[in-house]
């Protein structure tokens, strides 16, 4: 009923306006994103409610398009014959939720008003936030207006940050992007929920250097727990990120943090330095202080523009690039 509802009162607000031709386009605009918004948040939640895992697949999803190129959707197109698109590169393989995106865009699509109106970026990051809400966490404003890209390539996944990196390699991404030190501390906690492939981490716990195979800043009861789960060679099972909480969007990967218990090395770098330890003591014992920042900080990142220059349109379909 409440979506049968929105869609009379969008269309008729369009009737309203229609004679008046100066605002159309911008009433048309807003009109369509409202009417995204309420589509993707049905369809996120109706995913949501099948299988939660949904929700840090799409949030991942969202990162992983703005760390590359920008937030403008290129982790969406499919390789074609010719290239190699970024979802086929080694670190996006284990990426999920191309579906919820694509049936997002259909109905979008498939309106009467809406066709070829609001782009793929945009519609990935309102998913992200709706999966943040489902799964416990903050809501946050999501402005609309982001272009999708007509270029996706596997090699320049090399800007997104690795599991692997130390302190120094993680703020010297982030700030490739324009993201501060705080930055990168809030959207860690973006682990607090989802799970990660043994191969991920593996070399913590049997490859750490030449002369000390298990990484020494990791605790050993819970290095013993994930050998139990991750053997020698077996890169694919999958352990939470939070093994406390791994559905909910919550403090605790700051508190497994401080126990030595953070799933990476780029978790374990965050106690490198006084002012980095300080703040995941903050947000382990503050949610408020990690949802404000955290939506400081996601906003700020999803506000990453694309390389200058860069050719921008609204897809009609996710995967692709619209024809000439």
């Amino acid at each position: 009923m409440a979506m049968r509802c929105g869609k009379v009162l969008l269309a008729t607000i369009l009737c309203l306006f229609l004679g008046a031709s100066s605002a159309q386009g911008e009433l048309v605009e807003a009109i369509c994103n409202t009417l995204a918004q309420v589509i993707v948040k049905d369809e996120v939640t109706k995913a949501f409610n099948a299988n939660s895992t949904v929700a840090p697949a799409l949030l991942r999803l969202h990162f992983h398009d703005c760390f590359v190129r920008g937030c403008d959707g290129s982790v969406l197109l499919d390789s074609t014959p010719d290239n190699t698109a970024e979802k086929d590169a080694p670190p996006n393989k284990t990426l999920r939720g191309f579906e919820i995106i694509d049936a997002i865009k259909q109905r979008l699509e498939n309106s009467t008003i809406c066709a070829g109106k609001v782009s793929c970026a945009d519609i990935l990051t309102y998913a992200s936030r709706d999966s943040v809400v489902l799964a416990g966490g903050p809501f946050w404003p999501v402005t609309a207006g982001r272009k999708d890209g007509i270029i996706s390539r596997a090699n320049e996944t090399s800007a997104l940050p690795s599991p692997r990196l130390n302190l120094t390699g993680l703020l010297a991404n982030f700030a490739a992007n324009n993201l501060t030190e705080d930055d990168l501390i809030a959207l860690s906690g973006a682990h607090t929920i989802g799970h990660a492939h043994c191969g991920s981490f593996s070399n913590r716990l049997y490859s750490f250097n030449a002369t000390t195979p298990q990484d020494p800043s990791l605790n050993s009861t819970y290095a013993g727990q994930l050998k139990e789960s991750c053997p020698v060679g077996n890169l694919n099972s999958t352990v939470p990120m939070d093994p406390v909480t791994p559905d909910k969007f919550d403090t605790t990967y700051y508190s497994d943090v401080l126990l030595n218990e953070g799933l990476f090395q780029s978790d374990a770098a965050l106690l490198s330095t006084p002012s980095t330890a300080d703040k995941v003591r903050l947000y382990a014992g503050n949610t408020t202080a990690f949802n404000d920042d955290f939506v400081n900080s996601i906003i700020k990142m999803g506000a990453i523009a694309p390389p200058a220059g860069s050719y921008g349109e609204v897809r009609v379909n996710c995967r692709v690039v619209n024809p000439l």
